[in-house]
């Protein structure tokens, strides 16, 4: 697009990739997150020293803080995301669900926003009925959340994730919902404009979780086109009522027919790839022109779904012993390409892994004219990666993509749980 950019790091970061690929960079702290990536005046002041225009928050961190786009407002620099307003009203899971009902969208039956105390929590767990979910008004990334299946363990739970979400959050207000039993998890792809227009550039699966966290997406997802043009319809009433702007997922769970929205993420997510391989879109480069002030360059008219695509999300990590986190130093890559893949990292041969951050290194994508085909490509691509130095999850993925189960598309939100011993049946793992 002809932007000049500038990107921040971590003095630990000060090799990563992305250093090396923009135009100039600047260290905005220690390696603690606290210290640097989440330390807005820094941050900030980063951005004016250089005379930026617009900072981009990427899927973490500040992505969905709503303080730091109002201080990018207020400093006069575009945040490329919506505004903070948009934020502060669906980033509060509890605040969010009300919005949801009031347009008349189905939700999961829970309490009427966040529960004041552990005794109220209790009277209303008993009256939705269990099993029940916990969750942090303030939570993501499956952080501050815990099931209890029964009044007895339900103390517990509740005081477990209340803890948590005060640790990872600062904020340890909690709700409830009724926990939706072999459910599949089902996100759609919006845009919107500060015109109105609001689109939706259909939907993912991202069922196939460890623990709450994503581990393989796809798009599209296996379900009806009469339930897919009604979530789509849904997703874009949501958008409307907050006057949504820019990028954003809104996320269900999906019972059969049945759909419920669960929360959504004002910001682009980690599994944005397998969207634009599907429909041709660079959803980032929609972002920006968003907060330009363009108009959407598409209508929901042009968007039509092509093929199939799946992402792996590669992990610094031992599956085999309990996923612990790999960091060390990559003393091999071989990084898959060809047509219909796509490698998305910040790593290369030589490169320090730090133990500091998040155990992601890299997102495997492909694109195949049918799911099978998809499926095939990814097999043979995790077969073509190559990396040494660290323990991955490489094995794990590829044993996923031939599993019979995942083929024939019978999978919900407990497939890797109950899978996991035969996930983990490989020899090749040191």
């Amino acid at each position: 697009m002809g932007i000049d950019t500038v990107a921040i790091y971590s003095d630990v970061d000060k090799d990563s990739l992305h250093v090396q690929l923009a135009d100039e960079s600047v260290c905005v702290g220690g390696a603690k997150s606290a210290e640097s990536y989440l330390h807005m005046e820094n941050i900030i002041q980063a951005a004016v020293s250089k005379g930026a225009e617009a900072i981009h928050p990427g899927f973490g961190f500040l992505s969905e803080n709503p303080q730091f786009a109002e201080l990018c407002e207020q400093v006069g620099i575009h945040f490329i995301g919506p505004n903070s307003n948009s934020i502060k009203l669906m980033g509060n899971k509890s605040k969010a669900r009300e919005i949801v009902v009031k347009a008349k969208v189905p939700v999961v039956p829970g309490s009427a926003g966040h529960v004041k105390d552990l005794e109220e929590a209790k009277s209303v767990a008993l009256e939705i009925g269990f099993p029940i979910l916990i969750k942090a008004s303030a939570g993501g990334g499956g952080r501050g959340m815990r099931i209890a299946y029964d009044i007895d363990e339900f103390t517990s739970a509740f005081q477990t994730a209340k803890t948590e979400a005060k640790n990872a959050f600062g904020d340890d207000t909690m709700y409830l919902e009724k926990y939706i039993v072999r459910p599949k998890h089902i996100e759609f792809q919006m845009l919107a404009d500060k015109y109105g227009n609001v689109i939706h550039l259909g939907e993912r699966d991202c069922s196939i979780q460890r623990r709450n966290q994503k581990v393989v997406e796809e798009a599209p997802s296996l379900i009806s086109e009469d339930l897919r043009q009604r979530m789509g319809e849904a997703a874009i009433q949501i958008c409307k009522a907050v006057q949504y702007e820019n990028a954003g997922t809104i996320e269900f769970l999906v019972s059969g027919e049945d759909f419920y929205f669960i929360e959504m993420n004002t910001r682009i997510q980690v599994e944005h790839p397998v969207t634009e391989m599907i429909t041709g879109l660079d959803i980032v480069k929609e972002q920006i022109r968003i907060a330009t002030g363009e108009k959407l360059s598409v209508t929901q008219e042009d968007i039509i779904l092509r093929g199939h695509a799946i992402e792996c999300r590669l992990n610094a990590e031992n599956p085999k012993n309990g996923f612990r986190p790999s960091p060390g130093t990559i003393t091999l890559l071989h990084s898959p390409s060809g047509n219909g893949i796509r490698f998305d990292s910040f790593i290369y041969k030589d490169y320090q892994i730090q133990p500091f951050y998040d155990s992601m290194i890299g997102k495997i994508i492909v694109h195949g004219v049918d799911r099978t085909e998809a499926i095939k490509k990814m097999r043979a691509t995790l077969e073509e990666l190559v990396v040494e130095g660290i323990d991955t999850n490489q094995t794990f993925l590829y044993m996923l993509m031939n599993d019979r189960d995942y083929s024939k598309g019978n999978f919900d939100t407990s497939f890797v749980e109950k899978k996991l011993d035969s996930l983990l049946e490989y020899e090749d793992y040191d």
